[in-house]
Protein backbone atom coordinates (compact mmCIF):
# COMPACT_ATOMS: atom_id res chain seq x y z
CA UNK A 1 0.00 0.00 0.00
CA UNK A 2 1.72 3.32 -1.06
CA UNK A 3 -0.10 6.47 0.34
CA UNK A 4 0.03 10.24 -1.33
CA UNK A 5 -1.34 12.86 0.06
CA UNK A 6 -1.18 16.04 -1.69
CA UNK A 7 -1.19 19.88 -1.42
CA UNK A 8 -1.38 23.14 -2.34
CA UNK A 9 -4.46 23.39 -4.09
CA UNK A 10 -6.30 27.16 -4.11
CA UNK A 11 -7.71 30.06 -5.38
CA UNK A 12 -5.94 31.91 -7.73
CA UNK A 13 -6.44 34.71 -10.27
CA UNK A 14 -5.57 34.02 -13.73
CA UNK A 15 -2.33 34.36 -14.71
CA UNK A 16 -1.02 33.37 -11.52
CA UNK A 17 1.22 30.19 -10.59
CA UNK A 18 0.74 27.32 -7.96
CA UNK A 19 2.88 24.56 -6.79
CA UNK A 20 0.87 21.23 -5.83
CA UNK A 21 3.47 18.74 -4.07
CA UNK A 22 2.90 14.82 -3.31
CA UNK A 23 4.25 13.33 -0.35
CA UNK A 24 4.58 9.39 -1.34
CA UNK A 25 4.31 6.71 1.57
CA UNK A 26 7.18 5.01 -0.28
CA UNK A 27 10.57 5.53 -1.55
CA UNK A 28 10.02 6.87 -5.00
CA UNK A 29 12.52 5.00 -6.77
CA UNK A 30 10.10 2.11 -5.58
CA UNK A 31 7.68 3.47 -8.14
CA UNK A 32 7.24 3.45 -11.88
CA UNK A 33 6.29 6.31 -12.01
CA UNK A 34 4.83 9.55 -10.33
CA UNK A 35 2.55 11.57 -12.11
CA UNK A 36 -0.70 14.30 -11.96
CA UNK A 37 -3.65 14.07 -13.06
CA UNK A 38 -7.01 16.13 -13.50
CA UNK A 39 -10.62 16.07 -13.57
CA UNK A 40 -12.28 19.53 -14.23
CA UNK A 41 -16.39 19.85 -13.54
CA UNK A 42 -18.04 17.29 -15.85
CA UNK A 43 -15.30 16.36 -17.30
CA UNK A 44 -13.21 12.97 -17.87
CA UNK A 45 -9.58 12.82 -15.77
CA UNK A 46 -7.12 13.62 -17.67
CA UNK A 47 -3.22 13.11 -17.60
CA UNK A 48 -1.30 16.45 -16.80
CA UNK A 49 2.14 15.00 -16.43
CA UNK A 50 4.18 11.87 -15.28
CA UNK A 51 7.67 11.40 -14.13
CA UNK A 52 9.05 7.87 -14.02
CA UNK A 53 11.61 6.31 -11.50
CA UNK A 54 14.38 7.38 -13.78
CA UNK A 55 13.55 10.69 -14.01
CA UNK A 56 11.94 11.14 -17.58
CA UNK A 57 9.02 13.51 -17.48
CA UNK A 58 5.97 13.34 -19.74
CA UNK A 59 3.28 15.83 -20.17
CA UNK A 60 -0.01 16.48 -21.82
CA UNK A 61 1.10 18.46 -25.00
CA UNK A 62 -1.63 20.92 -23.90
CA UNK A 63 0.02 22.21 -21.21
CA UNK A 64 3.50 22.00 -22.05
CA UNK A 65 5.73 24.88 -21.40
CA UNK A 66 3.23 26.17 -18.54
CA UNK A 67 3.57 23.11 -16.20
CA UNK A 68 6.51 21.75 -14.87
CA UNK A 69 6.78 18.00 -12.75
CA UNK A 70 9.90 17.22 -10.84
CA UNK A 71 10.94 15.36 -7.85
CA UNK A 72 12.41 15.41 -4.34
CA UNK A 73 14.24 11.89 -4.19
CA UNK A 74 15.19 12.70 -0.82
CA UNK A 75 11.67 13.62 0.93
CA UNK A 76 9.55 11.05 -1.77
CA UNK A 77 8.03 13.85 -2.98
CA UNK A 78 6.77 15.49 -6.53
CA UNK A 79 6.19 19.10 -7.13
CA UNK A 80 3.97 20.48 -10.06
CA UNK A 81 4.78 23.96 -10.89
CA UNK A 82 1.69 25.69 -12.71
CA UNK A 83 2.79 28.90 -14.62
CA UNK A 84 0.00 31.01 -16.26
CA UNK A 85 -2.72 29.64 -14.82
CA UNK A 86 -6.18 29.71 -17.07
CA UNK A 87 -9.90 28.95 -16.11
CA UNK A 88 -10.12 25.81 -17.23
CA UNK A 89 -7.40 24.75 -15.58
CA UNK A 90 -9.87 24.56 -12.94
CA UNK A 91 -10.05 21.29 -11.54
CA UNK A 92 -8.83 18.63 -8.64
CA UNK A 93 -5.58 17.50 -9.29
CA UNK A 94 -4.78 14.30 -7.91
CA UNK A 95 -1.42 12.41 -7.51
CA UNK A 96 -0.98 9.04 -9.11
CA UNK A 97 1.27 6.10 -8.88
CA UNK A 98 2.31 2.84 -9.82
CA UNK A 99 4.29 0.44 -7.77
CA UNK A 100 6.79 -1.07 -9.14
CA UNK A 101 7.00 -4.45 -7.12
CA UNK A 102 3.69 -5.46 -7.29
CA UNK A 103 1.97 -3.02 -10.36
CA UNK A 104 -0.92 -2.02 -7.89
CA UNK A 105 -2.28 1.45 -9.07
CA UNK A 106 -2.31 4.03 -6.24
CA UNK A 107 -4.35 7.63 -5.71
CA UNK A 108 -4.36 10.56 -3.65
CA UNK A 109 -7.42 12.40 -2.32
CA UNK A 110 -7.15 15.19 -4.72
CA UNK A 111 -6.19 18.65 -4.28
CA UNK A 112 -8.87 21.69 -5.82
CA UNK A 113 -7.19 24.35 -7.83
CA UNK A 114 -9.55 27.13 -8.82
CA UNK A 115 -8.31 29.62 -11.15
CA UNK A 116 -11.03 32.81 -11.64
CA UNK A 117 -10.68 36.65 -11.22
Amino acid sequence: QVQLVESGGGLVQPGGSLRLSCAASASIFSLNYMGWYRQAPGKERELVATITWRGSTNYATSLKGRFTISRDNANNTVWLAMNNLKPEDTAVYYCNTISRPTGLEFWGQGTLVTVSS
